[in-house]
């Protein structure tokens, strides 16, 4: 058999493990909602959701679910999250529902706390959970916070979503004055250098 070939198992594993992020991100959106909590979607799943209403061929499938809450809605979003079978972790300064008792820190809904830096050298804090906008499964972070998140973080997933957005013409230079110094600058560098 030859090695470069991806076989029929492996691309079976590959659609599962992208159904089981979609799951994932339905069961906490449910549960929050249900429960009246407060929550926006953040990293990978919200600019998917802001790239699809552009192109949806331009969307990128991601292994992560990013949930915003206020911290004062934790007590409350641990209860609403164990009958849908979420088990609250802190591990390493990270908040976390594992999805199961014996799931991996990969396979949870991260936490992002609202008003908080996500690590203290930042600029600037995550986004309040009311800068969202509700889609047919969920409520997602607006364009202009997620723009802002991903230019604060600057990683290199960070700077592929901001190209993104610019490759579908959700974000341009007219965006580089709306945005904090620090936030615009990154934002020019990546519009000067859209291929990285």
């Amino acid at each position: 058999m030859n090695s470069h070939v991806v076989s029929a198992q492996a691309w079976e594993r590959m659609v599962t493990a992208v159904e089981k992020v979609r799951d994932r991100l339905r069961r906490a959106c449910r549960a929050l909602e249900q429960a009246g909590i407060p929550y926006a979607v953040a990293g990978g799943n919200a600019v998917a959701a802001w790239v699809s209403e552009v192109d949806e061929a331009a969307v990128r499938n991601t292994q992560d679910v990013d949930i915003l809450l206020r911290r004062a809605d934790l007590e409350r979003a641990k209860a609403a999250m164990a009958p849908a079978g979420f088990v609250y972790r802190h591990s390493s300064g990270i908040d976390m529902f594992l999805d199961g008792p014996n799931a991996k820190a990969r396979d949870a809904v991260h936490i992002v706390f609202a008003g908080e830096k996500v690590r203290k050298e930042y600029a600037t804090p995550a986004p309040d959970v009311d800068e969202s906008k509700p889609t047919p499964t969920c409520m997602v972070l607006n364009l202009d916070a997620l723009v802002r998140m991903k230019l604060t973080s600057f990683r290199d997933k960070d700077r592929t979503h901001i190209r993104d957005f610019i490759a579908v013409g959700l974000v341009d230079g007219s965006w580089v004055s709306r945005l904090p110094a620090e936030l615009g600058s990154r934002l020019q560098e990546l519009l000067d250098n859209p291929e990285g």
